[in-house]
Parts: structure tokens; sequence; C-alpha cells
């Protein structure tokens, strides 16, 4: 018998044991005969018993998902489907589930797989926002919470990998087409926006040549609409009483004589906290996703398997913004507090008089082309021996194209009519209500041009008016951010497996493997200034729009506008604001990584007081090779200089693993699983380009120098962990599980600073720094240390109804609950938590599925958390985020047994998503009446059909 049949196909081992599962076999004696009825279990329950059996299967700690055929997916996106998993949750981009949390961690601390291997991210750093991958295309997702050495990627949260269908497995040929249309709740609160969208999939499997070539193709296009009613604030400021009269931020007067000398101080008195600012707006975005999937595997003969994949996906996600920012406190007005929280000292109403606003009509379009292509190949060499060699490559290309067009009622803070603005937040955390007197809709009285002093760059600075007169701060009348992201990755591995006869020892697999990886971010951004500079200009007939409702928020209508056309058309000039403004150049970075890994693993199998114990123990040695190029700057004569920079670093890790499960009976499993992980660093914190400064006062390290930027020499985050589980497998769909998790953290990152010295760097014989001067300087960045410990607890479980009475088939449950904590201490021993870290996450799916009709109700909760959001000039900023629930339905009809002729392949289904219109909420620091974002989604359905020939 050779080694192909004997030991090396677990995939066709699990498609046989879904075969016996998904066919229940009744025998009754008609006539001396015995006949056998079957009948067959589809659909939603047999992607739960799929699931079920790839747990039960697998040696680690894993959860699943899985698609009866290619497109079947029981949720509209890859990353809804794997939050419902236990231990799981998401954190929502825009109304979308896209940022995949796995106890506790964030999704920087896990790796993301595609047929095993590492894949490629549009985000600025490792993590993976998954809704650039379409869920129609894929077969099954696996989460992997405990790591084996064999698994080619490191994640101290776990490993997500996503598979594509294995044609020769699937063992029949299938032609399937799928379809949706999409509505949100919301009408267009754009004009130019879109309420309805549609989704559609084309799929192919066959096998040819005696099942000795399988093809599997799929074809998926997507346009999906979002909208968000979104109150945000600029920030709460102090308020104090002036005994001279009148509310101000300050927290004194000064009274100076002639000599500008301070001979007085007037200390001002308290009042509470009020809204700084704010900028409210609607959003209409558009989702658009084109994507090709190809596979074709080959077996010539039972010792040979070879498997090609390749995956395509052009993504792109354009938003239409459009609102006002309105200063308060921080703005020009004579501020009038009206009302005080006694219990917090937040003033939940007042009045600002003779203020001036920004009208906002914003575009932002998130472009991505991604490729990916893999070759593995399997040989049994001998009956006891097998050989796999793996190839792959992966590339994406993402481009962000965000501009904001302001205008207002005149030019600078002193120009155009002011408004008379009030506030009220009249109770929870959905923001504030607005009083108003202008008429935003007014396309007279609201023109193009910047209405408040913003743009401090020295080349607007240099603009004149007509009289010759510098108008400084005046020349922003927009701005375009435009960053850039390049990520490619390459591997190879080669690796064996062996059967052995060796103690306890069953089967030995070892291998090495090599990745190159080089991500580049090109920070870039332009100040806008209208050609006809320093005029405002009403907006031409042929780019107005008409209107947008901010009555949400109290501002009534204001002007709606074709920004981005005036800016192709050439009504606004572009100042590049890299040439005064060195957070650009710091911001972008060029790192490539070398990661050369070596493994080996025994498998395991023997008996522990007559049980049966399996399980397999490894080593991963994993060394890495950074290399991170970047520049060395300061700003000089108000203008950046910089020279190119490239700092070298390797380190290397032991990574040992261990996976045991013990077979209480033919149901129960105990299951332990202890190995030592890693994160690596995030590719923005390890950047080499740096900024220095000079100041003639030291600072409090008695230095004159400051350096700051990322830190190329930062190690991976290390831990160790330790889990156990208890699983009862007591159907064939349903199961149950108690499991505990310990991780040890260590070497976390954290901000610090320290002394340098550039004494190899500067040129301290430079004119403009004063003999003596020391080359001690301060160097600000991210460093390795501090750590504590995070464990947990999970308790899931997936019970049919038929256990309990017959009449009840096809009705079930899946639930789980998972507790979290963590005692996380920074460098000087102060508390840290972790982002993404929720201390309670729920997941409940209650679910009909029997003769044809299938509905669901889904519920996904958790507690609050630390998440990261993009800010200003898309910086990466960490928030507190409110807990939300998350609520999912589905109804659906397979007409394949309905008995009617030529519906057979047929089955429709209508899904509603966020039916309760459940808002995304962050916080602006502990007081929870100081919300920072609301934002309201509203629900969105999908009509859909599946037909299959």
């Amino acid at each position: 018998m050779s080694l192909t049949n004997k030991r090396f196909r677990p995939a066709m081992l699990s498609v046989a044991i879904a075969a016996s599962v998904s066919s229940v076999g009744v025998y009754a004696q008609e006539d001396g005969a015995t006949a056998l009825e079957e009948l067959t279990v589809t659909g939603f329950r047999k992607s739960v018993m799929d699931s079920i059996d790839t747990k039960r299967d697998s040696k680690s700690v894993v959860e699943a998902i899985s698609a009866e055929d290619i497109g079947k997916l029981p949720d509209s996106s890859i990353a809804e489907a794997i939050s419902r998993l236990p231990g799981l949750a998401t954190q929502r981009l825009d109304g979308r589930a896209s940022r995949v949390t796995i106890r506790g961690f964030g999704e920087n601390e896990s790796a993301t797989t595609f047929n095993g291997r590492e894949q490629v991210s549009i985000s600025d750093n490792r993590g993976v926002e998954f809704d650039l991958y379409p869920s129609e295309i894929m077969s099954g997702v696996t989460v992997y919470k405990t790591p084996s050495a064999n698994l080619e990627a490191e994640g101290i949260a776990g490993v997500i990998d996503m598979q594509t269908v294995k044609p020769l497995e699937r063992g029949e040929r299938v032609v399937q087409f799928n379809g949706q249309l999409e509505q949100t709740s919301f009408d267009k609160l754009n004009p130019d926006g879109e309420d309805q969208g549609h989704r559609g999939t084309f799929s192919y499997v066959d096998q040819f040549a005696d099942d000795t070539i399988g093809v599997a193709f799929a074809y998926n296009t997507m346009s999906s609409p979002n909208q968000e009613e979104r109150w945000q604030t600029w920030g709460y400021a102090n308020v104090f009483l002036n005994p001279q009269g009148g509310y101000t931020t300050s927290d004194k007067t000064e009274i100076k004589n002639d000599a500008d000398e301070v001979i007085e101080t007037i200390p001002h008195e308290l009042v509470g906290s009020m809204l700084g600012g704010a900028k409210p707006f609607v959003r209409s975005s558009v989702l658009e996703r084109d994507s090709a999937m190809l596979v074709v595997e080959l077996q010539p003969n039972e010792k040979l398997n070879a498997t090609f994949d390749a995956l395509y996906v052009d993504f792109s996600d354009e938003k239409i913004l459009r609102g006002i920012e309105v200063p308060f406190a921080w703005g020009q007005g004579a501020l009038s507090p009206n009302a005080i929280d006694d219990a917090s000292g937040f003033i939940t109403s007042g009045n600002t008089d003779g203020q001036r606003v920004v009208v906002r009509n914003d575009l932002e379009t998130r472009a991505a082309e991604m490729k990916s292509f893999g070759f593995n190949t399997k040989y049994d060499f001998s009956d006891d021996l097998q050989l796999e060699f793996d190839a792959s490559h992966s590339k994406v290309e993402r481009d962000i194209w965000s501009f904001e067009s302001y205008s207002g009622t005149g030019r600078g803070d002193n120009g155009g009519v002011a408004d008379n603005l009030s506030y009220i937040f009249d109770g929870g955390n959905t923001g504030a209500k607005f009083q108003h007197g202008l008429d935003y809709s007014d396309w007279n009285l609201i023109q193009l041009g910047g209405p408040l002093s913003w743009g401090g760059s020295q080349a607007l600075n240099d603009k004149y008016n007509l009289a010759g007169t510098p108008l400084q701060n005046t020349a922003q009348d927009g701005f375009l951010n435009a960053p850039e992201i390049d990520d490619e990755l390459s591997s190879l591995k080669l690796a064996a497996t062996q059967i052995v006869e060796a103690g306890i020892v069953n089967e030995v697999s070892y291998g090495v493997s090599y990745r190159d990886r080089q991500k580049v971010k090109r920070s870039q951004g332009y100040f806008m200034t209208l050609d006809n500079f320093p005029g405002t200009m009403v907006v031409p007939e042929e780019y107005r729009l008409g209107s947008v409702s901010l009555d949400f928020i109290g501002m009534g209508d204001m002007i709606a506008y074709d920004a981005a056309g005036m800016l192709k058309d050439g009504f606004y000039e572009l100042t590049d604001e890299a040439l005064t403004d060195i957070k650009h150049l710091t911001k972008s970075y060029d790192i490539s990584e070398e990661v050369t890994a070596a493994f080996a693993q025994a498998g395991l199998e023997t008996e522990v007081a007559g049980l049966p114990l399996s399980g397999n123990i490894g080593l991963r040695y994993v060394h890495t090779q950074v290399n991170s190029k970047g520049y060395t700057g300061k700003v000089e004569n108000n203008l950046v200089v910089a020279e190119a920079s490239n700092v070298k670093h390797d380190y290397g890790h032991l990574l040992p693993s261990m996976n045991l499960v013990l077979e209480l009976n033919e149901s129960q499993t105990l299951r332990f699983g202890a190995a030592k992980t890693i994160s690596r660093a995030r590719m923005d914190e390890m950047n080499s380009s740096v900024n220095f400064s000079y100041s003639d006062t030291p600072d409090a390290n008695g230095n004159n120098f400051k350096i700051e930027g990322g830190n190329p020499y930062l190690e991976p985050k290390e831990a160790v962990g330790l889990d156990l589980s208890y699983e009862n497998y007591f159907s064939e769909e349903g199961y149950y599980s108690v499991a505990l998790f310990w991780k040890d953290l260590d070497s976390w990152h954290f901000d610090d600073n320290y002394q340098v010295d550039v004494s190899e760097v500067l040129d301290l014989s430079s004119a403009l720094i004063p003999d003596g001067v020391s080359s001690n300087a301060t160097r600000y960045s991210k460093v390795n240390g501090g750590g504590g410990t995070l464990q947990g607890y999970e308790l899931s479980v997936s019970l049919p109804f038929n256990i309990l009475s017959e009449s009840l088939d096809g009705f079930g449950l899946l639930a789980s609950h998972t507790g979290v904590s963590s005692d996380i201490k920074d460098l000087n021993g102060n508390k840290y938590e972790l982002p993404g870290l929720s201390d309670s996450i729920q997941n409940l799916t209650f679910y009909y599925d029997n003769h044809g009709f299938s509905a669901r109700t889904s519920v996904r909760k958790r507690s609050d958390f630390k998440g990261e959001v993009y800010g200003v000039g898309f910086n990466i900023d960490q928030v507190d985020v409110v807990g939300e629930t998350i609520v999912d339905a589905q109804l659906g009809y397979d007409f394949g047994e309905s008995g009617v002729s030529g519906l057979e392949g047929l089955s429709v289904f209508l899904q509603g998503i966020n039916l309760t219109d459940e808002p995304f909420t962050t916080l602006s620091g502990d007081n929870a009446l100081q919300v920072r974002d609301y934002q309201s989604y509203g629900k969105t359905y999908l009509l859909g059909f599946s037909y299959k020939l």
C-alpha cells in the first residue's frame, strides 16, 4: 500500500467523514429485503457539521467555518463569518466588519494565510482588512488558536487560514450562479450617492482525464453601498470664568508692562468641560470589488499531487462625505455655558456668538489591486516518506486619494458673516444637536474659500493679497491626502513527512522555508488653494448637485457640489506639504524582511491509563533580517532637509510547541497546548525615518537635540501560552466545550525616551549651533519592554434540537461566551490595555434548516475595547470604543426539495444586516458624555439566489 493511502490524505478523510455525516441512513425490512432510505443534510446544517469535523479532527485548538459550495459561506463577508466563532470579534470600518481580534488581541498580533501561505495587506501595517477578500469564492476558514511547528506564519493571537476548493476532492461537476441585490435603509444621504447595490458569482468545478485533473474557477463582482450619519468632535476643552468678565479656555490672565514683562496674574475659575469643536457629516460610499479565483489540481497517479492556485482582486471603496465643521470653545465666538452635569462637570449645553464654520465637500477613494499565486506539490517518495514543495507570490498596491474642499461666508477668521450657535447634549452619547441662524444651503452666501485661518505652511504664507500684504494662514482652501502602499511577498518551502516507529512517535515532519517581504509606504499631502486666491468663488452652476440634509445634528441643509470635478478641471492649485512639514517624511518607509525558518515536528500516538493520546511536539527556528530604508531629516529655514538612511537589523527565535489530545471516549476529548509565539513589530513603528531638531534650551535630560521617529531595532513581542480545553461531541452536529487559556507576554512595545549619541550623524561644527554643545540627544520612539499576563475562558455549544425531540429536527443553536482579562504594565509600571481587548464576547445563532426552508438569527456582542481608527492625515489613532451588539437575520428556501421540475438547483434567501441599527461609538476620555464619534449606518438588506446546474 502506498504512503498516500496510508496516511497523507487527511482532506480526503474529512470529505469521507462529511459525506457519512450528511447522509443519515434508515434501514427498514420490506418483504425480507433491506432497503436504505437516505436523508441528505445540506445548507447551513451541512456547514455546521463540516466545521465540527474540522475542529474535532485537528491536533491544534481550532475554530472553523466551511461552505457547502463556492459562494455559499453563511455570511456576506469573511470577517462577519469568522466573527461568529468562539473567542473572535470584529471592529467595523465604515459600517463593515473588517478587522478581526482573537481572544483579546488586535489584528496586528495575528497572522493571515491563504491556503497556508502568509498574505500581504492593504493596511499600513501587518493586520489584514478582510473586506478585501471575497467570501463568495472561499470554501472555508480555519482559525488556529494554538500553533504547531509546521505553520508558515507567526502570531501571538493565532493564525487565520482562508482556503479555496480542491476540485479533485469535490468529485463532481458543479456549475453555479449566485446573485444578490442590496438595499440600505437610509435613502441617499448625498445626491450623488448610492443606496442600492448588487453582487454576482459564477463558479465552475470539474474533473477530467479519469479524475486526474481538476479545475475550479470562480468570478465574483460586487457593488455594495453603505451610508452613515456621523457625529465627530474635535475634542473637549476646559472652560474658565474670567473674574474680569466672560468665559475663556485659558486658566489665567497675564497683565504685562510696556517691556512685555508679566506684572500680575489673575487666575480663572474652572467652570467645566465644553465641546471644543465638531465636524459631523453624512457619508455615502460604494465598495466595488471584482475577484477571480483559479485552482488547477493534478494527480496523475497515487504518488503525486500538484496544485496551482491564483487569486486576483480589484478593489475600490469610494466615499462621499459632506458636513460642517463647527468650532465652539476653540473657535472665535464669545462663549456662554448654559447647563452643567453635576456628576462629571461636563457642560451639556452652551452658546457661542460670532462664530464662523467650515462647510465641507469631501471625497475619498481607496483603491487596491491584489495578485496572489501559489504552487504546491506533494510526492510519495516511498511508502514511508512524502516530500512537499511550495512556492507562492502575492502583491498588493493600494492608493488613497482623499481630499477636503472648504467653503464658508468669507475668507479668514474675520471675513464673511458670523453665526450665533448653540448646542445641547440631550442624553446618551449620540453627540450634540445644534441651533444656527444662517442658511448653509444658500449658494450666494456659502462660497468656495478657506473660512478659517488654517494652513500654517511657509509655502502657503508666501501668498499675498491684492494690496501686496502677506496673508498668513489664509491660503488653505482644501487639502489632498494621497498615501500609497506597495506590499510584496514571495515564499518558498521544502518539507518532508516520514512514517516512523519509534516508541510513541509515529510520524516525523521537517522542513525549511524562506519568505521575502517588502512593504513601502509613501505619505503625501497637498494644500489646495483656489486659483483666484485671495478671492472667494461662488460654486459654478455646472458643479452644483443640490443640497444635503444635516437635520440629524440640527444644522439643516447645506450646499453639495462636485468638488472632485472642480479639482480635476483646474480650479485649485496644489502645494506640497512635504516642502515645509517633515511629518510626511517620517511617516514614509521602505521595509524589507527576509525570514528563514526551519522546523521539526514529531507526531505522537500512545495510551495513558488505557486512553488514546495523540498530538505533536515541535520546534521552529525563525531568523529575520530587517532592512529599513528611510530618511534623516530636519526643518531648516522653514524647509525640510533630508538625507537617506538605511538600517539593518536581525534577530532569531526558537519557538517550541506542543499539542496533546486525550480521547476520554468516542465523544469526549481533552486538549492541551503549550507554545512560545511572536508577533513582529508594526511597520510604521520600525520605520527608520527620524526628525532631528535643535533647541537653544536643553530639555529635562539636559540635551539640546531631539530625535523623533520609528525604531528599526524593534524586535518582536513574545508570549508563552498554555491552553486547556474539554470537548464533548454528543451528536453528529452537536458539541459543547470549555476552554481555558493563559499567555505570559514579554518584550511588548511602548513609547519611551532615552539618550543617544548623534555626533556621527550631525555636523556639530555648523555655525547655527553654539560651541560646546553636547552630541547627546533625547530619542523618542517605541522600545521593547514591559509585559504581563492575559488569561481567559471560552464556553461554546452547538445544540441541535433533534436530540430533544425528532419533531424539532432542523432547529439548532450555536452559542459561545468568552471572558478575557489582562494584567499588563508598561515600562513605568502603569497599567496598559491591549488594543482590541474586550473583556466579554458573546455570539448566538438560532437556526432552522430542514425540508428546504432555512432561517437564522445571529447576535454578536462585545464589551468596550481600545480600537484603532484613521485620524487626521491618515494617522492611526487609538480610541475608546463602546461595546456593541450586532443583530443579523436570514430567511431562505432551497427548491431542491420542492419537487418542482426544473427548479432543483435553485435556492433563494433574504438577509438583514445590523437590524437594530447599532452605532459605532467612541469616547474622548473617561467621561461617557464626551462622545468622540457616533456613527449610525442604518440597516442593510440583501435579496439573493443561487442556482446550481
